[in-house]
């Protein structure tokens, strides 16, 4: 019986994205069973033995020693990401890039909260292990999630989850103008998550939840992307300021010092967007200060679509954003 584990779907998966063409093998005909290379090509290529790899990609075989991934990871031409995700996805700890996160209540600290507001016109937030958000401040929620309560972030039961926004909100869904390259990334983003943290509960019921209530969540899922969250830049479709070019960077937040005694945890990802503000030019065109890192108020005299940022995001951020239409997450 093929008990396939995550490290099984996970090789199965890039062999099926590779041709014999790919890596320099012979074809013998074109009749082939299944997309990509079959398991004895992959086999001959990482100089295991075929019956190995089966037993490996079936869950049969209970680990593999760093030599064999390292060997499988040419042999399937992996990027830097997705070996670290093969040797994240081993049964054996010694193989992991980090070891697993532990379990317990998320939190973000006084300092890490004072750091949001002062950030002020920068959109800024912070994401627990999971993709909840834990924090956001006032340029955040109205430039991604204006329709949800600011305050959603401070109870559990109702932190909104970036991958379950992406995939079941509707206006969220509707900010990102190129959506399926936005969804991709979250569901790489994901499945390290779920290699680095594979004892945990309430992201497998996540995943769970999204397979059953979104087929595309479940196409992404099934191809087994990998994608860590780093720098991104994407276009969105904003309902209060119209289009607006994101460039969106990602920092590991560091704890502050422990007691030796407790088991070290993830530290949370503190998650911050540029938006470039247009500016008139003496002749009065509209232009976009190229490589801008912070949101910047509009001049007087500056185009509609400034001022409407400037009222959205420095001053108030209080004053109250059109909705986006109804329901359906990073």
């Amino acid at each position: 019986m093929d008990r396939t584990s995550p490290l099984g779907a996970f090789l199965k998966a890039r062999r099926a994205r590779l041709s014999p063409d790919d890596v320099g093998l012979p074809r013998y005909g074109d009749r082939r069973r299944v997309p990509g290379l079959r398991r004895e090509e992959v086999a001959l290529l990482a100089g295991v033995s075929a019956g190995y790899y089966t037993r490996l990609e079936q869950g049969r075989q209970a680990n593999a020693s760093p030599e064999v991934l390292d060997a499988l990871a040419r042999a399937l031409h992996l990027t830097t990401a997705e070996r670290d995700h093969l040797r994240d996805l081993s049964s054996t700890p010694g193989h992991r890039t980090r070891a697993a996160t532990p379990g317990g209540a998320e939190t973000v600290s006084a300092d890490l909260r004072t750091l949001l507001t002062t950030m002020g016109l920068v959109p800024a937030l912070v994401v627990g292990r999971r993709n909840d958000v834990l924090a956001w401040n006032r340029s955040c929620h109205a430039l991604l999630a204006a329709h949800l309560d600011f305050t959603a972030p401070d109870d559990p039961g109702t932190r909104p989850n970036l991958t379950r926004l992406v995939f079941l909100d509707a206006p969220t869904r509707a900010l990102y103008r190129d959506w399926p390259a936005k969804a991709r990334a979250v569901v790489g983003n994901l499945r390290i998550l779920t290699a680095r943290n594979p004892g945990d509960a309430l992201l497998a019921d996540l995943i769970t939840e999204l397979r059953v209530l979104s087929r595309e969540f479940t196409a992404f899922w099934d191809a087994h992307p990998v994608a860590p969250c780093g720098r991104d830049v994407y276009d969105l479709v904003h309902p209060a300021v119209g289009e607006l070019t994101v460039t969106q960077q990602t920092f590991d937040v560091p704890k502050s010092r422990r007691n030796p005694a407790r088991p070290r945890r993830r530290p949370s990802r503190l998650s911050t967007r540029s938006v470039p503000v247009p500016e008139p030019d003496p002749a009065g065109r509209e232009t976009t200060p190229g490589g801008a890192r912070t949101v910047t108020r509009a001049p007087p005299g500056a185009t509609s679509k400034a001022r409407k940022a400037k009222e959205l995001v420095s001053e108030g951020v209080e004053k109250e954003v059109p909705s986006w239409p109804c329901r359906e997450q990073r």
